[in-house]
Order: structure tokens, then C-alpha cells, then sequence
């Protein structure tokens, strides 16, 4: 777990060849291996605490926000009454945190294969850990393919915050993890999975895009700006089994009193409608 040198940790990934984020380090405050992963975290010169998998920069206190308010909001203001929600990994307590603000969810279970990723997030980025005091939350650590399938016909929405597709989050990004869902979710139940950088992995998310197509009525790419994540952005793959969904029109819009009172500092109505207006290279490479 040597990643750090000279004061100075560089996520140095092959799933993105020729580039590497650095961020200087002033102490590294947990450094270990779970059954799963690799988990470090440290505090940064600009960027506060930071979560790190397996090399990977998974969140930061400066920027986590973008992020977990986007792939929560998007799909919960995009479902006309979204009361029973799933989540799948999101182990920093983010999603649940934003989830539990939205005034129409009274149900969240999580499902989070790696306990000690809530624990090492509890202890040491409490700002997002904060969503574990909620009482919206039903908790389940193990597989989420496993609860998923004895679980049918039961969710509004279903969020996946996962790592990149390496390792235990390889399989949610295939066919098979997509189909389990799609039996999850009530009719017109709807979904969104991380789903990578349109800079660099735009074949996989093509390829995600062809498979879904041919399990829901609606399927749509958005994204969000994010300064720690490769290329200062990262994707959200979105699902629907409603053929009136319309991602890029939330059913659920806020007024800026109430993105005030929920305290969001990136998601809003427009953005929520930005977040589907994509670059012409990846409009055309996505068929969307």
C-alpha cells in the first residue's frame, strides 16, 4: 500500500492510462485492508479527509457533494412519489444522507458488502457518516445481488454508488446485475448506477447503454463536475420501467427556498436538467 511519496498521493490507475490525480498530503490518518479492498484515508492540504480504494479516490470532504447529491437527486426527483428506497454500496453514508432529506422517501435499506468501510467512514468522515443516524435506514451488509433476489416488485428507486468496475464492483456493471434490479423495482420503478467517465470509458458505457436498452422502457446518461474523479467528471447510467419517464424533466422540481432549506450546494432543477445535455462526441457515441 505504498501510494503516497513525497508528501504527495497519485491515484495511478490503469483503467485511465496517461494521466493521474495527486493530491499533497499532510497525514495519513487510517492506512489497512478489509476483506474486500485496500482502504486508506488522509488529510489533505485542500481537500480535507480523503477516502481512498484500492488506489482510487472514492470521495473527498471538499467535492463529496456533487456527487451525492446528484446520483441521489436525479433519480428521486425523476420519480413522481419516491417512498421506498434501495442503495447499493455507498458506504461513506453520502447517498443515504441526501436520500433521507428528500421529503417523500419514508423507507432507505443499504445494502454494503464492506463493514469496515461504514466503520472507517463513521470515525473519520462524519459529514457524510451523518446519513447513518437516520431513521429512514434499514442497514444489510452483505452481497446486494443476494438481497436483490429475494426481493421483487419492492423498490421506488434504486441507487448503486459504486467503485469503479474492478474488484468486488466488477459485476455491477454487468447485464445480469441490471436484470436483478429491473425485478426489484415496482412497474414504474426507475434506477441510476454510477456509470463512469464519458472521457475515458465510453465503450463500456455504450455497451451499458445497448444492454439496458433492451430491459427498460427508458434509458438515459447524465453527469456531474467533480474535481477529484478522472477528467473532473463522472457519469450516472439511468433506467426506468415507466415509458413516461423523462430523466432530462424532473417530476419533482424545487424552488431555490427549498434547495436552500435542503441545503444542497450543486443539485437544483436546472442543473438536474443540464446533467442530460451531452457533449456531441458522447451524444453520438451513446445513440442518445
Amino acid at each position: 500500500m505504498d501510494r503516497i511519496h513525497n508528501g504527495w498521493f497519485s491515484e495511478i490507475n490503469k483503467q485511465w492510462p496517461g494521466q493521474a490525480m495527486s493530491i499533497e498530503v499532510e497525514e495519513v490518518i487510517y492506512e489497512g485492508k478489509s476483506k474486500f479492498q485496500e482502504i486508506l484515508v488522509f488529510k489533505s492540504k485542500s481537500f480535507g479527509t480523503v477516502l481512498v480504494l484500492d488506489g482510487v479516490i472514492q470521495c473527498t470532504d471538499r467535492d463529496e457533494f456533487s456527487y451525492q447529491e446528484m446520483i441521489s437527486m436525479l433519480p428521486l426527483n425523476s420519480h413522481p412519489n419516491p417512498k421506498k428506497v434501495l442503495v447499493i454500496g455507498g458506504g461513506d453514508g453520502g447517498v443515504i444522507r441526501e436520500a433521507s432529506k428528500h421529503p417523500s422517501v419514508e423507507s432507505i435499506v443499504q445494502c454494503e458488502i464492506d463493514e469496515d468501510v461504514i466503520n472507517i467512514s463513521k470515525k473519520y468522515l462524519p459529514n457524510m457518516a451523518v446519513g447513518y443516524t437516520s431513521p429512514k435506514l434499514t442497514q444489510h451488509i452483505g452481497d446486494g445481488f443476494e438481497y436483490m433476489k429475494n426481493h421483487e416488485n419492492e423498490f421506488d428507486v434504486i441507487i448503486t454508488d459504486s467503485s469503479d468496475p474492478v474488484g468486488p464492483a466488477e459485476a455491477l456493471f454487468q447485464q445480469s446485475y441490471y436484470e436483478l434490479m429491473k425485478r426489484a423495482l415496482k412497474p414504474d420503478g426507475l434506477l441510476c448506477c454510477q456509470g463512469e467517465c464519458q472521457w475515458i470509458h465510453l465503450p463500456l458505457i455504450k455497451s451499458m447503454v445497448e444492454f439496458c436498452k433492451t430491459l427498460f422502457s427508458v434509458v438515459s446518461y447524465g453527469y456531474t463536475t467533480i474535481p477529484t474523479y478522472p477528467c473532473g467528471q463522472i457519469g450516472f447510467m439511468l433506467c426506468s420501467k415507466d415509458k413516461n419517464t423523462r430523466f432530462e424533466n424532473p417530476k419533482i422540481v424545487l424552488s431555490d427556498q427549498q434547495v436552500e432549506d435542503l441545503g444542497f450546494r450543486y443539485y437544483n432543477s436546472d442543473i438536474h436538467k443540464a446533467a442530460f445535455v451531452l457533449p456531441q462526441f458522447a451524444k453520438k457515441g451513446l445513440g442518445l
